[in-house]
């Protein structure tokens, strides 16, 4: 065995893919094997990440993997479940990792009937906020006042006009026993949440928020940075649940206005142009405050409650 090959024998998701320069999800799914071992069947329908990890001759992929159709990511992970079951693989877990076009929309009613049966799946959603794959089209998963190649802004709009969908409510609402955020700007809570979810049984959600360099329009060195702002101005609370019940919230030292992580993004920077955007800014800053208001984002990251308490001991494995 080479010197190469001898630095890679332990990783799951290695080199072979064509993600963009700074690609958050990229990370994040490395990130996730290297927490959930190679036992593991992992389930990607249509999307970015499907097609960055599949060119033809080429996979990163050290696990069992199976590409499907863009809306059935839930059927066929339920499937594979209860194929183990029949055989009695009682050892081996199945995971999905999709992306919010597919998650939010495309396969919702997948998810929903996935989350309603019960079924022994961690559904792992890497999010970017648009159809990257096909263009940057607005999804479920897209921030308000986003500019988008489908709700563009311009002299007659200012981007998106609805609000993000909140799935993981959504998804809690169906009795599942943990829903967890989490973003690739704070790794070892995201490795933590990974690990977490891999003790319970029956179906569990994780959202992940990914930043996406080309499409959201930062220089591919600033990924992390972006995702810190976006959890530090409130729009990106980090929380984990329990049937239904917030038990551990990523505290905010000191928070910065929204307007700080907006002008890092060319998807918003139609809101900086002139005075038309100062009301988008202000609608955004609420929506934030009302996050940190309902999650109690702003404390110490010692206090009760606190997710960055509760990882403080932590394995060694799983620190940044």
């Amino acid at each position: 065995m080479d010197i190469q090959q001898e630095d890679y024998k332990d990783e799951l998701f290695v080199s072979g893919h064509r993600a963009c320069h700074g690609c958050g999800m990229a990370l994040a799914v490395r990130h996730i094997l290297e927490v959930t071992g190679r036992k593991v069947i992992v389930v990607t329908p249509t999307g970015c990440l499907e097609t960055f990890t599949s060119p033809y001759g080429y996979s990163p992929w050290q696990v069992p993997w199976i590409h499907h159709l863009f809306e059935n990511a839930p059927a066929v992970a339920s499937g594979v479940a209860a194929a183990l079951k029949a055989q009695g693989r009682t050892d081996v877990r199945v995971i999905v990792i999709a992306g919010d076009g597919s998650t939010f929309d495309i396969g919702f009613g997948s998810l929903s009937g996935m989350l309603e049966r019960g079924d022994d799946v961690l559904y792992i959603c890497v999010e970017n906020g648009a159809y990257m794959n096909t263009g940057g089209q607005r999804s479920g998963a897209t921030p308000s006042y986003a500019s988008t190649t489908t709700a563009p802004a311009g002299s007659m709009s200012m981007g998106k006009p609805q609000l993000k969908k909140d799935l993981p409510t959504i998804v809690a609402d169906h009795g599942v026993p943990y829903v967890a955020t989490a973003s690739i700007g704070y790794l070892k809570d995201l490795r933590g949440k990974v690990q977490k979810a891999m003790t319970f049984r029956g179906p569990r959600y994780i959202q992940i928020d990914t930043p996406c360099p080309s499409g959201w329009g930062f220089s591919s060195d600033r990924a992390l940075e972006v995702a810190r702002m976006g959890v530090r101005c409130g729009l990106i609370p980090l929380f984990e649940m329990e049937n239904g019940v917030v038990n551990g919230v990523v505290k905010v030292k000191k928070k910065i206005p929204v307007e700080d992580y907006l002008k890092t993004q060319g998807r918003f920077k139609h809101l900086f142009k002139d005075d038309r955007g100062r009301k988008e800014i202000a609608e955004l800053q609420k929506i934030a405050e009302a996050n940190i208001s309902r999650y109690g984002i702003v404390g110490r990251a010692d206090e009760p409650g606190s997710l960055s308490s509760q990882l403080a001991s932590a394995p060694e494995r799983m620190m940044e």
